[in-house]
């Protein structure tokens, strides 16, 4: 995460101040408020004592950023998500195929680059809460709920980190999920991650 954050931090401070800098669509001096819509796939894992491999997933958000300041591109972004997580994998000589929906709490940081007069990059870091509402886990072929039978709890929180791309209206982003929450309802530490790319508007 460290080798992520130093490249995305020299990225930013290698852009001349004299360069013009947009949210993308809006330039920054006429709209310092916008809304999104985010559809995309999210490949999560486990890691830690409970180690499952690779799950996909669906997202589905609803977002809205407002920029901070007058003079410069930095933005705070927040949103509702519907994401799906887990993991699957061999576990305690188990085959484990885990579920877990989550709604998610976003709260990132956003450096707006304009690229060139239709693209801008958009940078960002920051934390998550969320809740698991609901899932299941097969443990060799019995399904039963996630948060039952020694498997997960319902909160989780994290990092995410990435890079969007805006061109007018719409808006490319692919990034890292970091679990740092234990979400094992087991005397064994677990945390969640997942790489997620999101496709969507922002108005």
């Amino acid at each position: 995460m460290k080798k992520i954050l130093t490249v995305i931090v020299a990225l930013v401070m290698a852009v001349p101040m004299s360069a013009q800098y947009y949210r993308g669509g809006s330039s920054i001096d006429k709209s310092n408020l916008y809304y999104g819509a985010r559809f995309g796939l999210t490949m999560a894992n486990t890691s830690g004592d409970i180690d499952l491999g690779t799950k996909s997933g669906m997202t589905l958000a609803g977002v809205i950023g407002m920029q901070v300041s007058s003079v410069t591109p930095l933005f705070i972004e927040s949103g509702l998500y519907y994401t799906q997580r887990g993991g699957k994998g061999t576990h305690e000589d188990q085959k484990w195929d885990s579920n877990l929906n989550y709604l998610e709490l976003p709260f990132l940081i956003k450096y707006g680059i304009k690229t060139n007069s239709d693209f801008a990059l958009l940078p960002f870091v920051g934390p998550y809460f969320s809740y698991a509402m609901s899932g299941k886990t097969k443990k060799d072929g019995v399904k039963h709920s996630s948060f039952v039978n020694n498997a997960f709890h319902h909160p989780d929180m994290g990092f995410k980190v990435g890079c969007g791309v805006e061109y007018n209206m719409v808006y490319l982003e692919a990034g890292f999920q970091i679990g740092v929450a234990d979400i094992s309802d087991t005397d064994e530490s677990t945390h969640g991650n997942a790489f997620f790319v999101n496709f969507g508007v922002n108005f």
